[in-house]
């Protein structure tokens, strides 16, 4: 089909790396290993989804399903650490390093649509579609099989460069380019992130159940109230959760500080007050997380986050809260 277009992998990804993506790789767009397909078949199984109902779609596990065409899948990364540290103190609220700053959907998102559109330019019949965490595509097991990295035993990819403080992305093509290794795994015998869970949510090396999760809980469960089972955990986390990224052996080592202005902290996101957030109106949220990717978690949801942590007493109390 495109077989007249002169491009070679070397090219795309230079072109990547010039518009600021720290990492990329191609993976050739055929089924996914046996293995890999079986796996998530066991995991929604389990529940361990929670009500995440699009985890079940059926794209998710044929690439061709969201693009007919497509030959290539180019992976994407790009680092958002900085190494600003949260202030101790109880009467703070924790909010997950990728949520400090911009909302990081429009900044890959504006990068992604630049190469995309270099792409195209290539030739009147190339076709790309590209994703940030928007679309059925399992992003972390193509970033495997690209090369960018390895799933570690706490569910997030880890890059050999930055660990796993890293956004991915993918554009799929019609374009047949070559594809790099896929990654190997490098967890070894570490289980610190497994200990470190105070919620037990990493049931097993590579297994996370949502329903137990911190993350899960403060960013996508509507409910009106916290389970009473997690609430006595949340140690402050009112956003997202970076306990199992913190302890990684392998992000303490070789994080660096991203070039990416826009991940920098926005005033307030690193020690916000929880009897503040508990109380917030509406309009202070819409004016305070403008362009945040922390819009995802409703004004509602914040000021139940925050009680929740607040209103620890309670929940210490109850001989019930403890089990799982």
């Amino acid at each position: 089909m495109n077989e007249y277009i002169s491009i070679n992998s070397t090219e795309v990804k230079a072109k990547a790396k010039e518009l600021g993506f720290q990492e990329v790789g191609i993976a050739a767009a055929g089924d996914l290993e046996t293995t890999e397909t079986e796996k998530l078949h066991a995991w929604l199984k389990m529940g361990y989804h929670a009500d995440m109902e699009w985890m079940k779609n059926p794209k998710r596990e044929d690439i061709s399903l969201v693009m007919p065409e497509v030959r290539s899948l180019i992976s994407v990364a790009l680092n958002y650490y900085t190494p600003h540290q949260r202030p101790s103190g109880e009467e703070y609220g924790k909010i997950s390093r990728y949520a400090w700053g911009r909302d990081y959907h429009k900044v890959m998102h504006k990068k992604l649509k630049e190469l995309a559109t270099w792409l195209e330019s290539l030739g009147e019949n190339v076709k790309t579609r590209y994703y940030a965490d928007t679309g059925p595509v399992q992003d972390k097991v193509w970033a495997q099989k690209a090369g960018i990295g390895w799933i570690a035993k706490n569910g997030n990819v880890i890059t050999r460069k930055y660990g796993s403080w890293v956004f991915l992305a993918e554009i799929l093509t019609n374009l047949e380019l070559e594809s790099d290794r896929p990654s190997t795994q490098h967890c070894g015998t570490c289980t610190r992130c497994l200990q470190a869970c105070p919620t037990g949510a990493i049931t097993a090396p590579f297994i996370v159940d949502a329903n137990r999760c911190i993350a899960y809980h403060t960013i996508e469960n509507r409910a009106e109230e916290l389970p009473a089972n997690i609430t006595p955990h949340l140690q402050g986390w009112i956003a997202g959760c970076d306990i199992c990224q913190d302890i990684c052996p392998w992000n303490q080592r070789f994080a660096q500080t991203t070039n990416v202005n826009d991940f920098q902290p926005y005033p307030g996101n690193l020690a916000p007050k929880l009897v503040e957030l508990a109380q917030i109106s509406n309009e202070e949220w819409d004016r305070r997380f403008t362009a945040s990717a922390l819009r995802r978690i409703k004004p509602e949801m914040l000021r139940r986050n925050a009680r929740a942590n607040l209103d620890k007493s309670r929940h210490n109390n109850d001989p019930e809260s403890n089990n799982f």
